[in-house]
């Protein structure tokens, strides 16, 4: 903890961009930060998982749905990121003041279920960071899950924002790895693309289990909080705002117009990055282990061990760099997207920005998802079951969640002119009827294993 700073004090930010006019210099460039984080945090090892299966089980056939989801996660990021910008708070609070006491009640419901539903995603994400340094002979896999869980820990108490804003960035920079796993082992790139353009679907238990993992994959609920909050802690990093982000509203015109766009261009680039990286674990793991009939993939790990015999050792140990990497980032993000919620809702202070004492119930709900996960992932439970049941939380609270959204983004009251306009409603809503009809669809197929 940071024992210098006050109770209401942020932490010790800086920020490179307010250097000798940088700042102004380049702003998109210097923009590119929380949507980044927030996309490749989406590729987490259990998503990396999801990808390998349905590369390896229906090879590049469903290499369609990074088309289809590219412009959802768009969609709804865009809201989420553009609430925190037009109001200055996260959706907690807004869902405080937007909502009343029942509705209060059943916005923190559906918060616990997350925290919890997140707890049980870290767990078997610590669990595929040992098992990934295990692949790579460092030792046994328990004893990384632990140590990963201690570092992350550690990271996010004494940790500065600008120090944490840089490791994020750092270890989303690791899924790269996979677009280059995809360039060296895949090699008919017509019919990559063939799949990619036109949707061949099957009717069957399997594949439709497989496309709503993917769909609760890519659009979690967790990054509907993570993307608002992220944004208000960039906020809170600017030389305009401080303690206190600064609303469009209190902006001048160009200023506004400039973060708002620059933040925009943010999302989209995230998203774009996101969706890409998917795109490439399912061609890689298409063009090798479907292409060698090996489909009883059922983890990161497994994935990055099968590809040894059929790609070679550096396919396979850059694989599992990359979901080590990407484990370590969707940890804190895990952690904190449902207590900046919580909190929020609560009316308490919350941000890896602020000191333990000037947060203390966001630290204490981020310490319950994180030592919670380290607990079951020391307990041998099986992580795959882990992954069904989390899952299964997903595909029920994803739709209300988003409906809070929407209601939220589209109230004249908290946003002010930067409601949702026509063409966000539409995607929104589109992206709610999926979501919906995947929540459905997950429950008439029995459930997915992964």
């Amino acid at each position: 903890m940071n024992e210098s700073a006050s109770e209401s004090e942020p932490k010790n930010i800086t920020s490179s961009g307010d250097v000798g006019g940088d700042r102004v210099r380049f702003p998109y460039v210097r923009a590119i930060g929380p949507g980044l984080i927030t996309g490749a945090s989406d590729d987490d090892p259990s998503g990396i998982a999801t990808y390998s299966q349905v590369g390896a089980k229906y090879g590049s056939s469903l290499l369609w749905t990074s088309l289809l989801t590219l412009p959802l996660m768009i969609g709804v990021q865009e809201i989420c990121d553009r609430t925190a910008l037009a109001s200055g708070l996260g959706l907690g609070e807004l869902a405080a003041k937007r909502f009343g006491r029942t509705g209060r009640f059943i916005v923190g419901a559906l918060l616990v279920v997350l925290i919890v539903a997140n707890a049980l995603n870290i767990a078997a994400d610590l669990v595929a960071i040992g098992s990934g340094m295990n692949l790579l002979h460092a030792g046994a896999t328990w004893l990384w899950a632990l140590v990963a869980g201690v570092v992350i820990s550690l990271l996010l108490i004494k940790g500065t924002y600008a120090r944490i804003n840089a490791i994020f960035r750092v270890l989303a920079g690791a899924l790269l790895v996979y677009i280059v796993v995809a360039i060296m082992v895949t090699h008919h790139w017509a019919q990559v693309l063939d799949d990619t353009v036109v949707p061949r679907i099957q009717f069957n238990r399997n594949y439709v289990a497989l496309l709503v993992a993917v769909l609760g994959t890519t659009i979690s609920p967790y990054l509907f909080f993570w993307q608002s909050a992220n944004r208000l802690e960039d906020m809170r990093n600017e030389r305009e705002g401080g303690d206190e982000p600064m609303p469009l509203a209190m902006r001048s015109k160009l200023g506004a117009r400039l973060k708002e766009r620059t933040s925009r261009l943010d999302v989209f680039s995230g998203m774009a990055f996101s969706n890409i990286v998917m795109f490439s674990v399912i061609a890689a793991t298409a063009a090798t282990l479907h292409a060698h009939h090996v489909t009883n993939i059922q983890s990161a790990a497994q994935a990055a061990h099968a590809l040894a015999p059929l790609a070679g050792s550096f396919a396979s140990t850059i694989f599992a760099l990359g979901f080590i990497g990407s484990g370590l980032l969707a940890v804190p993000v895990l952690a904190g997207s449902g207590s900046v919620g919580l909190s929020g809702l609560l009316g308490r202070k919350w941000g890896f920005s602020r000191s333990v004492r000037g947060a203390p119930v966001f630290y204490g709900i981020v310490g319950v998802g994180t030592i919670g996960g380290m607990a079951l992932s020391l307990l041998d439970v099986n992580p795959i079951k882990l992954l069904v049941f989390v899952a299964v939380i997903n595909g029920v609270i994803a739709a209300p969640l988003l409906a809070i959204v929407l209601i939220i983004s589209n109230s004249r009251r908290l946003m002010g002119d930067y409601v949702n306009g026509h063409a966000a409603n539409i995607l929104g809503g589109l992206t709610f009827a999926v979501m919906a009809v995947a929540s459905i669809a997950l429950f008439a197929t029995g459930g997915f294993t992964l």
